[in-house]
């Protein structure tokens, strides 16, 4: 590794932000219905967004078509739960919306076919 171009940086290393500095110190997601396979889709792609960091620009850039939660996170390279509060932070401002498709029964925990319908997907990756 020597030379004058040579990167100290390696893209196995993963990203140099810690996930708390993304979501400034908040651990848990206000947001109850956002879950793995519920679908966002961007309001308005051209609105001038009011948070400033890259990551809320990348969510914009790639739910111009519905996207899962799931996908988001895999897309951006980001934990879930930093994906979640980062897309509730743009659901809170207006320029996302959201629809879940997962049906909560009366226990609150869902289906046994949707859990097996999700295993499913992540087998197919």
């Amino acid at each position: 590794m020597t030379g004058p171009h040579v990167s100290w940086y390696e893209e196995e290393a993963g990203p140099l932000v810690r996930s708390y500095a993304l979501t400034r110190g908040r651990t848990h997601n206000p947001r109850a219905d956002l879950d793995m396979i519920t679908l966002v889709l961007a309001v308005d792609t051209t609105a001038e967004l009011r948070r400033r960091e890259p990551e809320y620009r990348d969510i914009m850039r790639l739910c111009q078509a519905p996207q899962s939660v799931a996908e988001v996170s895999a897309a951006l390279r980001l934990p879930l739960m930093v994906t979640k509060i980062l897309l509730s932070d743009l659901l809170a401002d207006g320029h996302l919306i959201c629809r879940s498709a997962s049906p909560v029964t009366d226990t609150g925990l869902h289906s046994l076919d949707l859990l097996r319908t999700v295993l499913d997907g992540i087998r197919n990756l």
